[in-house]
C-alpha cells in the first residue's frame, strides 16, 4: 500500500514535468499556440478592467434616464391632471430667485448708473411671469399695479400693459364644465339653453363669457353665460400659496419692506372672485343699493342675475346690448359729440353691441360729462354711503346704453360685480373726514386720520389719495421743500432708491392699523380718475367725490341734533371753500375749448394735476411717475 502511493506520487511528478517541457518539444504547431495565447492574455487583462468603466457609464446612463422619465412622468400628470400648477410653481420661484440675485449683485453705489438697466430687467421678468403663467397671475399682477405708482418707471411701463385678457377655452370644454356644474349640455334637446353660441363673446384670465337664448319656459330672454375656466380652480391655491411664500422671503430676507401685511386680505378676496355664487349675491346687493338710492335710481343699472342657473363656476345675467366705455370713439357719437371721423360704421360688434340700432335712437342727452358725473357719483355712494364698493371699475366693465323707459337719455350700465371690498362704518367716517380735510386744508383732520391709521408720511398720502399734490406744511412747502429738490436732483440712482425705501417705511410705520380696504379703494380711485381723464376730465372729479364725502358725514345715524347741525354747517364751508378748486376748474375747460377751437388739443383737469403730481414726486420723493400711471 505505501509502495503503491508512493509510485503514484513519482507519476504525478514526473506527468507536471512533462508539462513543463511540452512547449519546448512541441514544434512550430505548439510554437504557434503559444505565440497567440500572450495577446489572449492581454485582451482578456483589458477586458477585465473595461467592463468598470463601462459598466459605469451604463450606470450614469440608466440614472439620468430614469431621472428624466420620472421628470417626463410627473411633467405629464401635472400638465394633464394638474393644470401645470406645479411647473407654474417652480417658473415663479425661479423667476423671484432671479430677481433676489440680480439685485443683491447690482444694486450697489458702485453700480448706480446701471441700477435704470437693473429696473428694466426685472420689470420684463416679472411681466413674462405673469404673462406665461396667466389665470391668477394677471389678477395678482393687477393688485402690483395698484401700487404701480410708487414702483421705479420700467415696472409701471410694463404693469400698464397687462390687461386682462386671454385666449378662450373650446366648446368642448365649456360643454364639461356645464354636464359637472349643471348635469347638463348648454345646448340640444336637453340643454339648458335654447340657443348657445360655442364662440366666447369675451374671454379673460379666469373666465369666458358666451352669448345664449333661454328657453320659453325661463323667459326666452338673450342672457350672458359666464363660464369659469376649469384650469384656475386647480391652481388658485398653488398659486396665492406661491405668492405667500415670495412675499415673505422679499420682506423678511430680501428687501426688508413691509409687504408682507396686505397677502392675506388680497388672497381673501381673489378666492371669492372665483366664486360665481357670491358674484351673482354681489350683483344683486348692489341693485338693491342703486334702487334705494334716489340720486342713482334711474340713472344707473346692474343686469338681472338668474340665481337657478347658477353655480360657483357658471353664472347667468341678463344681456346688455350697449357701447363699452372703452370705445371712445362709439362713446362720444353716441352722446352726440362726435367729429365725422368719429362715426361709427353700421355693423354690429363683435361682443354684442348693435352700433346701428343704437345709434338709429339719435344722440342721447347729457353728454360724455353726464357718463362720468354718474360714475364719479356711482362710487363715491358706495364708499361713502354704502359701505359696499365695487373695486374692478375698469373701462370694459362699464356700457353706456339708451335708457330703455326714457328714448334719448343715456343709462350707466355696471358690469362684472365679483370684486367688492366692504367697508367698516368706522373706515368710512374717516376716510370722508380725509377727504373734507383734504380739500378744506384741515391740516390737523389729515394728520390725525393718517396717525390713526399707522401712516407716517402724511403728505405722500394725501397727495396719493386726491391723486393731486398736497401741502399739509402750514409754512406753504410741501414735504421735502426746495432744498428736498436739490436734494433728489443730486443723488445718484442708488442714493435715490435707498432713501425711497426709507421714506416708504416711514410711510407704513404700523401696518397692523392700516385699514385693509385702502389697498383696493385705492384702485377703483385710480380707475375711475383714469376713465375721467380719458375723456378729457369733462367734470371735476375731486370735487364731486369730496361733496359725497363730506355729506356723508350729515347723515351718520349715531349723531346727535346738535351734532348733525355742526355737521351741516361744517358742510357749507366745505361748499365754499371749493369754490376756487371750481374756478380752476372751468379754467381749465375754457382753455381746452379755445384750443379746440384752433385745431390744437388741450391739456384737461386731470391731464394737469398728473403733470404737477409727477413733479411733485419727483422733487419731493425721488419717484419717477410715467404718464398715465394713474390710469388703472
Amino acid at each position: 500500500m505505501v509502495l503503491s502511493y508512493s509510485r503514484l506520487a513519482a507519476f504525478r511528478a514526473c506527468a507536471h514535468t512533462t508539462s513543463l517541457l511540452r512547449p519546448k518539444l512541441a514544434g512550430p504547431r505548439l510554437s504557434s499556440r503559444l505565440t497567440y495565447s500572450r495577446p489572449y492574455a492581454s485582451v482578456s487583462h483589458r477586458q477585465a478592467s473595461i467592463p468598470q468603466s463601462s459598466s459605469r457609464t451604463a450606470r450614469y446612463a440608466r440614472r439620468t434616464l430614469y431621472f428624466a422619465g420620472t421628470l417626463g412622468a410627473l411633467w405629464f400628470v401635472d400638465t394633464e391632471f394638474n393644470a401645470s400648477a406645479v411647473t407654474r410653481n417652480l417658473r415663479t420661484f425661479w423667476a423671484c430667485a432671479m430677481i433676489a440675485l440680480d439685485y443683491k449683485l447690482n444694486f450697489k453705489p458702485e453700480l448706480s448708473h446701471e441700477i435704470p438697466a437693473l429696473h428694466a430687467r426685472v420689470a420684463d421678468r416679472v411681466y413674462d411671469l405673469f404673462t406665461s403663467n396667466g389665470g391668477l397671475y394677471i389678477k395678482i399682477g393687477q393688485a402690483f399695479a395698484n401700487n404701480a405708482a410708487l414702483m421705479p418707471a420700467p415696472m409701471q411701463d410694463k404693469f400698464s400693459k397687462l390687461f386682462d385678457d386671454a385666449p378662450q377655452v373650446p366648446y368642448s370644454v365649456v360643454d364639461k364644465v356645464f354636464r359637472r356644474e349643471l348635469g347638463r349640455p348648454p345646448a340640444g334637446p336637453d340643454g339648458v339653453f335654447e340657443v348657445f353660441e360655442e364662440q366666447a363673446a369675451a374671454s379673460a384670465s379666469i373666465a369666458q363669457v358666451h352669448r345664449a337664448k333661454l328657453r320659453p319656459e325661463d323667459g326666452g330672454h338673450w342672457v350672458a353665460v359666464k363660464v369659469q375656466k376649469p384650469d384656475v380652480s386647480r391652481q388658485v391655491e398653488w398659486d396665492l400659496g406661491a405668492y405667500r411664500i415670495v412675499m415673505w422671503i422679499y420682506e423678511k430676507y430680501i428687501f426688508d419692506m413691509p409687504v408682507y401685511f396686505t397677502v392675506d386680505f388680497i388672497c381673501d378676496h381673489l378666492r371669492r372672485e372665483l366664486d360665481f355664487e357670491l358674484e351673482a349675491k354681489n350683483a344683486q346687493e348692489t341693485a338693491r343699493f342703486v334702487a334705494a338710492e334716489p340720486r342713482l335710481a334711474d340713472k344707473v343699472y346692474v343686469p338681472k342675475v338668474f340665481p337657478a342657473l347658477s353655480t360657483k363656476k357658471v353664472m347667468v345675467a341678463e344681456w346688455i346690448d350697449g357701447v363699452r366705455l372703452s370705445d371712445r370713439r362709439a362713446i362720444r357719437a353716441l352722446m352726440g359729440e362726435a367729429s365725422p371721423a368719429d362715426v361709427i360704421p353700421s355693423t354690429p360688434s363683435a361682443t354684442g353691441p348693435d352700433y346701428s340700432r343704437i345709434m338709429q335712437q339719435g344722440p342721447l342727452k347729457g353728454g360724455v360729462s353726464w357718463i362720468m358725473r354718474t360714475m364719479i357719483e356711482l362710487f363715491s355712494a358706495q364708499i361713502f354711503d354704502w359701505g359696499w364698493v365695487h373695486c374692478d371699475p375698469h373701462p370694459g366693465n362699464i356700457f353706456v346704453r339708451p335708457h330703455p323707459q326714457h328714448p334719448g337719455r343715456p343709462q350707466f350700465v355696471l358690469l362684472d360685480h365679483g370684486l367688492y371690498v366692504r367697508c367698516r362704518p368706522e373706515f368710512q367716517r374717516q376716510y370722508a373726514v380725509l377727504w373734507k380735510g383734504l380739500l378744506t386744508l384741515d391740516y390737523g383732520e389729515v394728520e390725525a386720520v393718517a396717525k390713526e391709521w399707522g401712516i407716517g408720511e402724511a403728505g405722500l398720502f394725501a397727495s396719493a389719495t386726491l391723486m393731486r399734490p398736497v401741502k399739509l406744511r402750514r409754512s406753504g412747502k410741501s414735504a421735502g421743500g426746495e432744498s428736498g429738490s436739490r436734494r433728489w436732483t443730486e443723488m445718484s440712482e442708488y442714493e435715490r432708491s435707498v432713501q425711497l425705501k426709507e421714506r416708504l417705511r416711514k410711510f407704513l410705520t404700523n401696518t397692523d392699523k392700516i385699514p385693509k380696504e385702502l389697498i383696493f379703494i385705492g384702485r377703483n380711485m385710480r380707475i375711475v380718475q383714469g376713465n375721467n381723464q380719458q375723456y378729457g376730465s369733462p367734470v371735476n372729479r375731486i370735487r364731486i367725490t369730496g361733496s359725497w364725502a363730506s355729506r356723508s358725514l350729515t347723515t351718520d345715524p349715531s349723531l346727535t341734533l346738535a351734532e348733525r347741525l355742526a355737521e351741516y354747517r361744517r358742510y357749507f364751508t366745505f361748499l365754499l371753500a371749493t369754490t376756487f378748486l371750481d374756478f380752476a376748474f372751468y379754467v381749465t375747460r375754457v382753455r381746452q375749448w379755445a384750443l379746440r377751437m384752433v385745431g390744437l388739443k388741450g391739456e384737461g383737469f386731470e391731464d394737469e394735476l398728473e403733470r404737477t403730481m409727477r413733479g411733485f414726486a419727483r422733487t419731493n420723493f425721488g419717484i419717477e411717475i410715467t404718464q398715465g400711471a394713474f390710469d388703472g
